[in-house]
């Protein structure tokens, strides 16, 4: 069985349904933030998915990685692992 993660996690309900279903992670993303004019900011929605899955799953993060800061927020935010890319 490979692991399922379940990436566009943005709000508290989605996360726990994401658990309640089975997921083996949450990735906070807002996928850029291109398909949605005034979409959340990951890093608002963060917290909000960490208590939603409430230690269950492990919570990935990306999404305006900029910077090592912008990692430690991340982390001190409750992200267990944080994705960083820039494109080209």
């Amino acid at each position: 069985r490979l692991p399922i993660v379940l990436k566009g996690v943005m709000t508290f309900a989605d996360a726990q349904l994401a658990v309640a279903y089975g997921a083996d992670a949450v990735w906070v993303s807002n996928h850029g933030g291109r398909q949605l004019d005034g979409a959340a900011s990951t890093l608002v929605a963060l917290p909000e998915v960490v208590a939603g899955v409430a230690g269950r799953v492990p919570v990935l993060f990306d999404g305006g990685v900029r910077r090592g800061t912008d990692v430690l927020k991340a982390l001190a935010l409750g992200a267990d692992l944080v994705c960083v890319g820039r494109p080209v």
